[in-house]
């Protein structure tokens, strides 16, 4: 059944249904009357010579350029052509559909202008899979993704680049092929296409998905790592956190309390320290504050998937045209930016975890670097070197981008998000920071095998997952296809969903 599209009822989880799932779309009737019903209303302002921008005036620093109605007819497409000023390699398929999907819920309010074509051809080009091929840097999210979103507009005309059948095109060509008729561009119909931070924002819900499923396996990499460093189980508690009141510390406890559930450690039968390092004890809290940024910047990231990100916007009920910046994509980028941060943190928690498994005086004695041939064999001390260059680089990336402003358009547009950078990188720091967990989920399960006692249930399962992938490693061997096949594992959620479905959960 079809994902239908009211302009209300779009959320992270639908949108990636819909951009990575490929699931069909559909607009809601109520949604379709009211676009018509403000078209018909800009059609009326347009024949009494109402100035408008974007439609009869020229846009940015243009935007007092007053066009004939000779150039109104072919403003629209000028206006694609030049925004079309992307570079670099396409954005992945996947980001490019969620933005399509924003987009339509934009126009689903009916406050955009457009032509129900455009948007119906939008709802056609997702259902079909057609995809445009669109340049993933070049925005600076305010007015909106314009280069980006201009390469799908592109499409309205027959022009540009697309996917289809997992072959690159001509636009003409793959729509043709797909059976989906162009619409061409009028008055206003290419500007409200292109003019809010549709991609931007589709980019940070795939993102926020990801991230509250990689602090998920972060609590399993943990609860292994503390049961390999007979950690103190007090501060798992969660009545600890509670009294506290942040949700996210509550939840990332529980969590970890269930996955260590049957562990002798609960037993009070084995020696463990009055309290352990903070890497070890603060994990609840680090890794619960990361979820209550992510919970923001999801709420953050909903509100904006079901607004009005346009501009002009029309009202038809009072015949009003307002004029304004709803397409500033500030409100996803400053969120986003913290959830990314948060993601950095995280891993580096879960390398200070790694050193602690690995050195002999904090290890509680375990081998040196996991290896019961040290000095003939290094065993896991590399491991570490790796985890820490890719967290520095994603220290790096965790720099705020939407403090980032560089003016534009003659100073017209003289603050913008920088959104698209905050998207960018943080598509890089969750790369990354798979890797640091891939590297982690190894050495637990390597230090687990030298530990003679029963481990938590989903500790456990944990443990199998990783050594399916992974053999323990006895003597040295090259690691890097240990390292890039666990963060594969991480990628694909395996460990998370072996060890849930272990729990019933």
């Amino acid at each position: 059944m079809a994902i239908v599209l009211k302009g209300s009822n779009l959320t992270v989880d639908t949108l990636v249904r819909i951009a990575r799932d490929n699931e069909p779309v559909a607009l809601h009737p109520d949604a379709l009357q009211r676009i018509r019903t403000c078209r018909t209303m800009l059609e009326e302002k347009i024949a009494d010579g109402e100035i408008m921008y974007g439609l009869n005036t020229g846009i940015g620093e243009f935007s007092e350029v007053v066009l004939s109605d000779e150039q109104v007819s072919e403003f629209q497409k000028y206006l694609i052509y030049n925004h079309s000023a992307g570079i670099g390699e396409p954005a992945p398929v996947e980001y490019v559909r969620g933005a399509m999907a924003g987009r339509i819920n934009v126009h689903a309010h009916g406050n955009s202008g457009c032509r129900p074509e455009i948007t119906l051809t939008l709802i056609e080009l997702l259902n079909k899979g057609v995809t445009p091929v669109v340049c993933q840097k070049g925005s600076v999210g305010a007015s909106g993704d314009l280069a980006p979103m201009s390469q799908v507009a592109l499409l309205m005309m027959g022009e540009g680049e697309a996917w289809y059948r997992g072959e690159r095109m001509p636009g003409g060509k793959a729509m043709e092929a797909a059976g989906i008729p162009v619409p061409g561009l009028q008055a206003r119909d290419g500007l409200a296409t292109i003019n809010g931070s549709n991609l931007l924002t589709a980019m940070s819900a795939i993102h926020l998905y990801d991230m509250n499923h990689w602090l998920m396996q972060a609590e399993i990499a943990a609860a292994m790592s503390l049961e390999a460093l007979l950690a103190n189980l007090k501060p798992y508690d969660t009545r600890l956190h509670e009294l506290r009141g942040f949700p996210g510390a509550v939840r990332s406890a529980q969590a970890i309390a269930s996955y260590i559930e049957g562990s002798d450690l609960q037993t009070g039968k084995m020696k463990v320290k009055v309290q352990d390092a903070y890497s070890m004890r603060s994990t609840p809290q680090v890794i619960g504050a990361a979820h209550d940024a992510v919970a923001h910047a999801k709420l953050q990231v909903e509100i904006e998937l079901n607004g009005v990100g346009d501009n002009p916007i029309f009202l038809p009920e009072e015949k009003l045209t307002l004029t304004g910046a709803n397409f500033q994509g500030t409100p996803v980028a400053l969120p986003m930016d913290m959830a990314g941060a948060a993601i950095t943190m995280v891993s580096v928690l879960s390398e200070r975890r790694l050193n602690r498994l690995l050195n002999p005086a904090l290890s509680v004695g375990l081998p040196a670097f996991l290896t019961k041939g040290a000095g003939m064999f290094s065993g896991l001390m590399l491991s570490q070197y790796t985890a820490d260059s890719l967290i520095v680089e994603q220290r790096m990336l965790s720099a705020p981008a939407s403090i980032q402003s560089i003016p534009a358009a003659a100073d017209q547009e003289d603050f913008v998000s920088m959104g698209m950078n905050t998207a960018i990188k943080n598509a890089q720091i969750l790369e990354n920071a798979c890797g640091v967990l891939g590297i982690e989920f190894i050495a637990a399960a390597q230090a687990l095998d030298f530990r003679e006692f029963t481990h938590g249930a989903g500790v456990e399962r944990a443990r199998k997952v990783v050594r399916r992938h992974v053999a323990h490693l006895d003597i040295d061997r090259p690691l890097y296809p240990d390292h890039t096949t666990m963060k594969e594992v991480v990628r694909s959620r395996e460990i998370l969903n072996d060890v849930l479905t272990q729990l019933n959960r």
